[in-house]
Parts: C-alpha cells; sequence; structure tokens
C-alpha cells in the first residue's frame, strides 16, 4: 500500500522529535516506497535563539567601542565588513538551526549534509573573519594562557586529527542514526561540529598570533591532509552500492528521491565542498600573507629612513 501524505500515522508508523511541529512518516515493513511533499516548518528553540542573541550583542558592544575610539589605528581595526563578517555568521547558524532548512534535515540526507557543512565550515570561518586583534584584546591574555596549557592540544596536527575524526565518528550509519532520533544527542552534535570547526579554522585564520604558526607551505599541507580525508568519506557515501542509513531507508521518500540518490547527493555535497571552502581559503591566506609582507616591507622602509 503506498504511502498517504494526508494519512494520520500511529506512533509505531512514525518518529517524533520532541519540539518538533511535525511528524516524520516511516514506511512500515511491505509498504511501497512513495514520493510524498516535504514538510515545512521553523524550529524555534529557545536555547538557539538566547545563544546567539548573546553572542550577537556581545560582538556589537565590542565593535561599537572600539569603533568609536578616538585613536585612527584601533578605528581600523573595526572596519565594517569584519561586523558584517560576524553577523553572517550568527545568521547563518540561525538558518541551519531554526529555519526549514533544518526539520528538512529529518527527511533528506542531502539536505542534513548541508546543515552539517554550515555549521563546520561557513559559520566558523565568517565568525573568525570577523575578529581582529584589537577586538579581542580583552581575552588575547586568556587564549595565550589556554594555548599554553593545552600543550599538544594545541598542535595544528591536533585540530586536524579532531576535525576528521568527528566528521567520521558522525557518519558512522549506527551513530549517525542514533544522533537523528535523539534530540539531546542530535544537539551534541551540531556543537561538536561547530567546536572543531572553529578549532580548524582558528590555526589558519586566527588574528592572534599563535605559539605554533602555520608558515610556509603549512596551510597547504594542513587543509590538503585535511579535506583529502573528509572528501574520500564524501566520495565514499556518493558512490556506495546501496543505502547506509536505515533512518532514512525507512523514510517516506520526499520528492520522490530515492534513499541512495538522497545519500549520493550528500556525499558530493560534502566532497564538493570541502573542495571550493579549501580553494578559498588558500586564497585568502596568500592574499593575507602578500598584505603582511607589503606591511613588513613598509616598517622596514620606515625605520630605515629614521
Amino acid at each position: 500500500m503506498p504511502l498517504d501524505a494526508t494519512r494520520s500515522y500511529p506512533a509505531s508508523e512514525a518518529v517524533e522529535r520532541p519540539g518538533r511541529s511535525a511528524w516524520i512518516p516511516r514506511m512500515s515493513p511491505g509498504e511501497t516506497i512513495a514520493a510524498v511533499s516535504p514538510q515545512l516548518y521553523w524550529t524555534l528553540s529557545p536555547g538557539v535563539i538566547i545563544g546567539a542573541a548573546l553572542v550577537g550583542g556581545a560582538y556589537g558592544r565590542r565593535w561599537r567601542h572600539v569603533r568609536s575610539s578616538s585613536s585612527p589605528l584601533r578605528t581600523a581595526e573595526a572596519p565594517i565588513w569584519r561586523l558584517c563578517c560576524f553577523m553572517a555568521a550568527v545568521a547563518i547558524s540561525l538558518i541551519a538551526l531554526l529555519s526549514p532548512l533544518d526539520g528538512l534535515a529529518d527527511q533528506l540526507f542531502f539536505m542534513h549534509m548541508i546543515q552539517h557543512m554550515l555549521l563546520l565550515d561557513i559559520v566558523p570561518i565568517l565568525a573568525i573573519l570577523g575578529l581582529t586583534k584589537v577586538l579581542l584584546r580583552p581575552v588575547t591574555r586568556a587564549v595565550h594562557d589556554l594555548e599554553r596549557k593545552a600543550g599538544p592540544l594545541a598542535h595544528p596536527a591536533f585540530a586536524v586529527f579532531l576535525y576528521v575524526g568527528v566528521i567520521w565518528v558522525w557518519h558512522v550509519p549506527g551513530a549517525y542514526d542514533f544522533a537523528v532520533t535523539h534530540p539531546t544527542i542530535h544537539v551534541l552534535e551540531h556543537v561538536s561540529f561547530v567546536l572543531v570547526g572553529s578549532l580548524y579554522w582558528w590555526h589558519l585564520l586566527s588574528p592572534i598570533r599563535a605559539r605554533l604558526r602555520l608558515n610556509g607551505m603549512g596551510p597547504v599541507i594542513y587543509m590538503a591532509s585535511t579535506k583529502l580525508f573528509v572528501g574520500a568519506l564524501g566520495m565514499g557515501l556518493a558512490f556506495a552500492p546501496s543505502a547506509l542509513y536505515p533512518y532514512y531507508v525507512d523514510h517516506a521518500r520526499v520528492w520522490g528521491i530515492s534513499a541512495i540518490s538522497d545519500q549520493s547527493i550528500a556525499g558530493l555535497i560534502m566532497a564538493v565542498e570541502q573542495s571550493i571552502v579549501m580553494g578559498v581559503a588558500l586564497v585568502l591566506l596568500f592574499m593575507r600573507a602578500l598584505s603582511e609582507s607589503e606591511r613588513e616591507q613598509q616598517r622596514r622602509e620606515r625605520y630605515e629612513l629614521v
């Protein structure tokens, strides 16, 4: 019997996500996979909204304080584009966690992959680009102290290991299905993506000079080693001979997309996103290195004139 999108499903045939406004139909044994329309809704989580308001508000106050400084050098450290980057990071995190994208992630694997890539890469990149040494001055000493106490955990190699490890572990079918059906674990999964993504990109984009700084070919090796392993996972998902995640196999097919096609699209999104982000990041790092070299040259010329 094909699945009717207008039918009310008993608890044995549906997965309920606490705090959600919709039920996600699940196929019963013997039922034919049917195409259904997606269920679109907003997930208005108070914790996410309050967290975003606190983070955005704290940054905005600090930015205005630096911007209103009488020192031109301090004011130059708080350009409008930095504010736009940080606020974009806050906005994208809200889109990933509150908008219909979050509901679609429960129904389609490739939508869930888009959500993960936003939290893992895009949000941390934009947030860190919104920071400067002057904006971070109140916490600079604390960051250096934490780096010193962390020891080997502050090494870029650990960030690579953690970034790759977290992505691979959460995409093990058993772990993935467990997370997507248990809201608390699902929150933990998202938090882990934001944290490891922030640590990974901090080593590349941090405005604070770290004790172990990536120089020369370091950024290229750092990113290539990471994206190689994550890209391999994406290609593995894209070309797997069968659907690996029972959660999506057992559910009604939104837009008629089969579970294996859904998985293939998700894998390609992961692989392509990793390649694009790596390319853009390397260009930005190259431009920053040129800018720093130019400033250093100007500094040497001023000293020679004196």
